[in-house]
C-alpha cells in the first residue's frame, strides 16, 4: 500500500526555549527566514506525501497561521508590486494540510493517537517537529524511508543514524538482527535512553514509516511518568511480529529542540545561500569575543 499520509507532531511546550516559546511556538522559529516547520512540510511533500496532519496543543493555534492567507499582508504586498514576497507569504506546499489537537501532554506515542482516524488502515510517515534534515542533492529522508518500506514489503521503518554515544544515550537505540543491505537492518527491540552498554550504534532520530498496527501497540505500551513513548510501542511490535526494520538515512540532521542545534541550523543554512555566504563567513572569521 502506498504511503500517502504523514503526521507531524508539534504539541510540545518547547520549555528549553523559554521565554520565547511562551508566545511563539518553537516550530515557527525561523531558520534564517523560513519557519522550521516549513522545512519539515517540504520534506514530506517532496517525498510524495499527499496529506499531512499537524498535531498541535491547545496553546499552539498560531501554527495554523503559517498555512493560511494573511489578507492584510497580501493586500499590502499586491499594492506595492512585491510579487516575490507575495509568493513567499502564500507558499503552496502541494499537499493537503489539516490539524489535530493533543489535549493532554501524555507522550510522543499518544500524540499519534490523535491521528488514528486520519490514518485509517493506511501506512503513514511520522516527521517529528524537532528534527530538520538537510539532504542537498540526495532524496529527502522521508523518501529514503519510503523506499526502504517498499523494499521490505511494507514493514515498519525506523529512521536511524549512528551519532556519538552521548547523543545515543538520550535516544532510542536499536537491538538489531539480520541486515537486508548496508542501509536496512532488522530490529528486534528498542532500548530508550540506555544506561548499560549500547545494543548497537543505530539510533532512532525523528523519522518513521509506520503501519496502522502501531495503534494497538501504543495502547499496550508501558506508561512511564505519565507518558507513552513511540519507541516502546515500536519495540513491542518488533517483538510480537518481527516486522520492524531500521533504515540508516543520509542527511545532516539538526536537533532544533535544543539551542545549539537550532543555532547550527541557522548558521549552516545561511552559509548555503549565495547572497549571505561571503558576508557571514567574513563576520564569523572576524569574531573576537571577550
Amino acid at each position: 500500500m502506498k504511503v500517502r499520509k504523514a503526521i507531524i507532531p508539534c504539541a510540545g511546550f518547547g520549555t528549553r526555549f523559554l521565554p520565547a516559546t511562551k508566545v511563539v511556538p518553537k516550530e515557527l522559529f525561523p531558520i534564517v527566514d523560513t519557519p522550521a516547520l516549513s522545512y519539515i512540510v517540504e520534506e514530506a511533500a517532496q517525498s510524495g506525501i499527499e496529506e499531512i496532519l499537524i498535531v498541535i496543543s491547545p496553546q499552539k493555534e498560531d501554527v495554523k497561521r503559517l498555512f493560511r492567507p494573511n489578507e492584510a499582508l497580501n493586500e499590502q504586498l499586491k499594492s506595492v508590486g512585491k510579487q516575490l514576497e507575495y509568493e513567499l507569504a502564500n507558499k503552496d506546499y502541494g499537499v493537503k494540510i489539516s490539524f489535530g489537537v493533543q489535549e493532554k501532554m501524555n507522550g510522543n506515542g499518544m500524540v499519534l493517537m490523535v491521528g488514528r482516524e486520519f490514518v485509517g488502515d493506511e501506512p503513514f510517515a511520522v516527521l517529528f517537529g524537532d528534527d530538520v534534515m538537510y539532504t542537498g542533492e540526495k532524496a529527502p529522508v522521508t523518501k529514503q524511508l519510503i523506499d526502504a518500506y517498499e523494499k521490505t514489503g511494507g514493514k515498519t521503518i525506523v529512521g536511524c543514524q549512528c551519532p556519538p554515544e552521548e547523543i545515543a544515550r538520550r535516544c532510542g537505540v536499536m537491538v538489531v538482527g539480520n541486515s537486508v543491505d548496508d542501509k536496512i537492518t532488522e530490529v528486534r527491540g528498542i532500548i530508550e535512553k540506555p544506561k548499560a552498554a549500547l545494543p548497537s550504534k543505530l539510533v532512532s532520530l525523528g523519522r518513521y514509516i509506520l503501519t496502522s498496527d502501531i495503534f494497538d501497540m501504543l495502547q499496550k505500551a508501558p506508561v512511564k511518568s505519565g507518558e507513552v513513548y513511540l519507541t516502546d510501542a515500536i519495540s513491542l511490535l518488533a517483538e510480537k511480529t518481527g516486522n520492524v526494520y531500521a533504515c540508516e538515512f543520509e542527511a545532516r540532521r539538526y536537533d532544533i529542540g535544543n539551542k545549539q542545534g537550532f543555532l547550527e541550523a541557522a548558521i549552516e543554512y545561511a552559509l548555503r545561500r549565495d547572497e549571505m555566504r561571503d558576508g557571514l563567513t567574513a563576520y564569523l572569521k572576524s569574531l573576537k569575543l571577550d
